[in-house]
């Protein structure tokens, strides 16, 4: 893919401090797209060539939100592409959880990518161009004990996903998601930390290894490219053959 296939284009990624945030915009960004990098707590942006600008919000509170459009707006006067990513998961029992934890998961993973998708979404029409990225997971396929709320988020995602490609398709905007396996990031440490717990998931992996992040940014490049302007209501499962078995 051409390393200016984006180019001039501007790209909002939620989450973009670490992990797969980060990977999407180096991937984005060394292809020629502005970014406009959203967290909670911005951390430094650093990589040669890159045009990028640091906006902090908690995307899971409506006054945030609207005051990130209008920020984003007057640094870079339009947005192309946005990608949800922004995430977070509490792992334990479902009668174990209070109603402050399910709505904490549920308002940053799923209410959040409705806060940002109804904030950006406008402001790609009328181009014949427009790319939303949401990062689902395979726990909305599939789950595991102590993941009800995360599940239940990812899946939610999944189902806006597919009723937003239907709502945007005329404007030839696409809506994808993406849905990750194990990969090693920080929201995962906890499970990387723990030798025993990372051997069971690692021997479910039939690749034999956890993901790594700079394979979702190479699949998020590809996703905003050209080359995917017939993808679209669905997502791609990335988790080295996992849900396969």
């Amino acid at each position: 893919m051409s390393g200016q296939a984006l180019h001039g284009r501007v790209a909002v990624i939620s989450g973009a401090s670490r992990g797969l945030g980060r990977s999407m915009a180096v991937s984005l960004g060394r292809a020629g797209a502005k970014l406009a990098l959203v967290s909670r707590t911005p951390a430094p942006f650093e990589e040669e060539g890159i045009e990028a600008a640091n906006f902090a919000c908690d995307v899971s509170h409506e006054d945030q939100v609207i005051a990130l459009e209008k920020a984003v707006i007057e640094r870079f006067g339009t947005v192309d592409i946005l990608i949800n990513n922004a995430g977070v998961n509490v792992r334990k029992s479902v009668t174990e959880f209070t109603l402050d934890e399910w709505n904490h998961v549920i308002g940053t993973n799923l209410t959040g990518a409705f806060l940002m998708c109804r904030a950006f979404a406008p402001h790609m029409k009328g181009k014949g161009y427009g790319r939303i990225v949401n990062m689902a997971s395979m726990m909305s396929h599939v789950s595991l004990p102590g993941r009800a709320a995360y599940s239940a988020s990812k899946a939610g995602l999944l189902g806006m996903t597919r009723a937003l490609a239907l709502e945007l398709a005329p404007d030839g905007i696409t809506v994808m998601a993406i849905s990750p396996g194990p990969f090693a990031t920080e929201m995962n440490q906890p499970l990387l930390n723990d030798p025993q717990v990372k051997q069971q998931f690692t021997s479910r992996i039939p690749v034999g290894h956890w993901g790594k992040p700079e394979d979702i940014g190479s699949l998020a490049l590809y996703l905003c490219s050209d080359a995917a302007s017939f993808l679209t209501g669905t997502d791609i499962v990335i988790d080295g053959g996992w849900m396969a078995q």
